[in-house]
């Protein structure tokens, strides 16, 4: 069974939480991925920073639209999804625009459920993590450079 373990690119380009949005951004653009885990001092996963994150800084804020409908005033916009958009737009560091929590895999686990956790999601990149470390990432790319040999051979 082929896993990530096979695939994982080494070593990862990281950020840390409290770089500023401009530094993370080139490092990014200077790399030509599409997006950086975040990572403690410690070396642990704490985030996502994704070049989507970066691009929401652009959008205009959202204005909650709201309409009456027997007596009742309905609001189409939760409150809650409404403030993660203005920190998003507002943030200075990678800590304020970054996804906490990311998904994250295990070296061990198989190419089957990466490539079901990248279509299902929209996921393009993944972190490893073992030991509650960062030790590397996967990308569609890695996905489709191991599948390459086979589908040649077909």
């Amino acid at each position: 069974m082929i896993t990530v373990r096979d695939m994982m690119t080494t070593p990862v380009i990281t950020v840390a939480p409290d770089m500023n949005i401009a530094s993370a951004a080139k490092i990014l653009l200077d790399n030509r991925v599409n997006g950086a885990p975040v990572v403690d001092d410690k070396g642990r996963l704490v985030g996502i920073l994704c070049q989507s994150d970066l691009i929401a800084q652009q959008k205009k804020l959202p204005i909650p639209t709201l309409f009456t409908f027997l007596d009742s005033v309905i609001q189409l916009s939760s409150a809650k999804q409404i403030e993660k958009q203005i920190r998003k737009i507002a943030a200075l560091t990678v800590a304020e625009a970054m996804t906490p929590e990311p998904v994250a895999v295990h070296p061990d686990t198989g190419i089957e459920t990466v490539a079901a956790l990248m279509v299902d999601n929209n996921f393009h990149t993944l972190p490893v993590v073992e030991n509650s470390r960062l030790v590397g990432i996967i990308g569609k790319e890695d996905v489709l450079r191991t599948l390459l040999p086979n589908l040649q051979g077909n």
